[in-house]
């Protein structure tokens, strides 16, 4: 017998993700759902994941085991959320009215607002600021079912403040439950003070910004916007290629306003994850899927940015290119924290199917990130990082509705009532 001290049992649906990762293709759409399905740790590690009648014939409550009833709810693994820029300060609201009276991104930001708007506020703000601005988007994270994000740098655009701003990541990541997996993306823009002379800033952000956020140990990954107006293939490249010699991992924004060459970078330095790609084309695909990148999209930013369009997530699949989910959460055009919605956007505006956008936020965004073999789905030696839905699967789409019942974090019910004479939630 297995001993655990967590049991989820008689769920109507067990939605495991379990198996082979990233999935490409038809794969995509294997979910692994099990009827009347059983969830058991221990340790904060899943020891058992199958049938409520095999779970009670091969697993055995220890003393003090926690028991949950999901009669009536499905059961998945926490969501993954594989693109976020939630750490910054200073507010932007004021520019979502003026893009629902017609103003585009671009003449926003020609005006002095988006990104550069934020990093004045950032850099004013100091790093304790931005913890405590950052840890109720986490919470609201949370509460949507999210056990495990990204977060970038970016906000900053000078060496100090950029390594303010992933000292500040360190710092959410031990006192809230959400795992954080740290970029530096210090190529997020050219700042204003070098406008007219941005190569001094791409050898800034090589030279200098790289080699001290790597030698600190503050993140796994260096992210690049490639845009027009932003930051060329030829300079994303160095910059990614910069990164790679340091030991930070490549990912890259991509193709989002303009087919800028972006996922092509990303097959050049073989990237994990090439993120946004709305307006991808057919060769970015293509490279896409030889390099076996994964195509991280971002229908919320699409939505609320009213770009008109959203990536072309069925090419994508249809050439074997790995579709991840994630929300964007940002000041300027990613305004919601929930993983549902952007399952959401994924199905009624990308195409997705309700199983291919589940795998998006679990496993294949997990992959995205390197973590496939620690979280996205339920399988026995996994992280117990578990989502328990009122409902049937597709009442995720029921938006505005009160659809998680509980999230569960290493093993620990952290949003949702404790059952009847349990141990507290741990946080």
């Amino acid at each position: 017998m297995i001993d655990a001290d967590l049991l989820v049992l008689n769920a109507d649906t067990l939605v495991t993700c379990a198996g082979p990762a990233p999935r490409a293709g038809l794969a995509q759409r294997e979910a692994g759902l099990i009827d009347d399905g059983a969830l058991a740790a221990r340790g904060g590690r899943i020891v058992f994941a199958g049938t409520t009648a095999e779970c009670r014939s091969a697993v055995r409550p220890g003393a003090g085991c926690v028991t949950l009833d999901a009669r009536g709810c499905t059961v998945l693994p926490g969501f993954v959320d594989a693109h976020t820029h939630l750490v910054y300060a200073g507010d932007r609201r004021r520019e979502l009215r003026q893009r629902l009276a017609g103003a585009t991104y671009a003449e926003i930001a020609a005006a002095g607002g988006g990104i550069v708007s934020t990093v004045a506020a950032t850099r004013a703000a100091s790093e304790d600021d931005l913890v405590a601005a950052a840890r109720p988007r986490l919470a609201e994270m949370l509460r949507h079912g999210t056990t495990t994000c990204e977060v970038k740098s970016g906000y900053g655009l000078d060496t100090a403040a950029e390594i303010k701003m992933l000292r500040a990541t360190a710092r959410l990541a031990t006192v809230q439950p959400v795992s954080l997996v740290p970029t530096f993306m210090g190529a997020h823009e050219i700042p204003l003070e070098y406008r007219h002379r941005r190569q001094e800033y791409v050898d800034l952000v090589v030279s200098e910004m790289i080699p001290r956020v790597a030698a600190q140990g503050l993140a796994a990954w260096c992210d690049v916007f490639c845009e027009d107006g932003v930051f060329t293939p030829e300079e994303a490249e160095a910059i990614l290629r910069a990164g790679q010699a340091a030991g930070l991992r490549a990912r890259i924004h991509a193709d989002e306003l303009g087919p800028s060459g972006g996922s092509l970078v990303a097959a050049r330095v073989g990237a994990r994850s090439a993120d946004h790609l709305i307006h991808v084309p057919p060769d970015g695909i293509r490279a896409l899927a030889a390099h076996g990148v994964v195509a991280t999209l971002l229908p919320a930013a699409a939505f609320y940015l009213k770009l008109g369009r959203f990536a072309p997530a069925r090419d994508l699949i249809a050439a074997g290119v790995p579709v991840a989910l994630a929300s964007d959460i940002n000041p300027g055009g990613g305004l919601s924290p929930s993983m549902p919605f952007a399952i959401t956007l994924a199905c009624f505006g990308m195409g997705l199917t309700l199983e291919e956008a589940v795998v998006g936020a679990t496993i294949n965004a997990a992959s995205a990130l390197d973590l496939q073999h620690e979280v996205g789905s339920l399988e026995a030696g996994k992280l117990a990082d578990a989502v328990i839905l009122g409902g049937d699967l597709a009442d995720l789409l029921r938006v505005g509705t009160d659809t998680v019942r509980h999230v569960i974090k290493h093993g620990a019910i952290v949003v949702g009532p404790a059952p009847s004479g349990s141990a507290p939630a741990r946080h």
